[in-house]
């Protein structure tokens, strides 16, 4: 069985780094394209046996499939362009709008994409059990979220959390937007019910923490997620390049690929 190409975006980058080892590890894989910012100094030069590009269509060309964890722009400019070539794509950029959101799925339309903004399975299996638990503890539990990340993240909260007050919600058939609370400051008064509440912190070089607690009356659940490395993170996006080559238009969501 021949190898499939997987393209690296920001193949320099941290996760570009692991993207490439991980790769490197898969004994059906190989690496088949690597992309960095324009004008970055190495371009030109080798990288894991292919020529680093800052043209994605050169970056591209032959892949089999794109992963790219990188900011919502970039993310829409290159999956254009895989669109245009008929090539597969896993991303794990969080930080889109409305629209960008709305972009992604029309590329979806033309090649088959994941989009998720954690591609841990520990933390799948996570949101799987908050899903349950908030269905089973039902109204008379609040819902908190507490995420933690490293001081160079740019959006905030962090994608994973807002998929874990998904989770909540869906446990409880709302709709997140009509109880999902970001911000307390000054006389807020009492807790609405049914409020979903997220906080963000921000420090140091933490690869991610995600708490999700269930709050009642003289008790409490607390379900969390701790990374120490982004090594799984990776590791999963891997996982759903393989699942995703081959498969029709569409955009495929994390749960199918881990079984969920």
């Amino acid at each position: 069985m021949s190898e499939k190409r997987v393209a690296v975006v920001g193949a320099l980058g941290r996760m570009g780094q692991m993207v490439r080892e991980a790769v490197r590890r898969d004994p059906e894989l190989v690496v088949g394209g690597a992309l960095e910012r324009p004008g970055h100094e190495a371009v030109g030069s080798d990288c894991d046996g292919v020529t680093l590009r800052d043209d994605p269509k050169l970056a591209f060309a032959g892949a089999d499939v794109v992963i790219d964890f990188s900011l919502p722009e970039s993310t829409l400019q290159n999956l254009a362009v895989a669109a245009d070539t008929g090539v597969a794509y896993v991303t794990g950029t969080t930080g889109f709008d409305v629209e960008g959101l709305v972009q992604l799925r029309a590329f979806s339309d033309r090649v088959p994409v994941c989009h998720a903004p954690n591609f841990s399975l520990a933390v799948n299996v996570l949101a799987w059990l908050v899903r349950e638990a908030a269905a089973k503890l039902g109204p008379d539990f609040d819902a908190e979220l507490v995420e933690m990340h490293h001081s160079a993240k740019r959006d905030a909260p962090s994608g994973t959390a807002l998929r874990l007050a998904e989770a909540v919600a869906e446990g409880r058939q709302q709709k997140l937007a009509d109880h999902l609370l970001l911000e307390r400051a000054g006389d807020v008064g009492a807790r609405a019910a049914g409020t979903i509440g997220v906080q963000t912190l921000r420090g140091g070089d933490n690869p991610g923490e995600h708490t999700v607690l269930f709050v009642g009356r003289g008790e409490r659940i607390e379900l969390a997620h701790r990374a120490a490395t982004r090594e799984h993170f990776a590791a999963g996006a891997v996982r759903a390049a393989k699942w995703l080559v081959g498969r029709s238009p569409g955009l495929y969501p994390i749960e199918d690929i881990f079984g969920l």
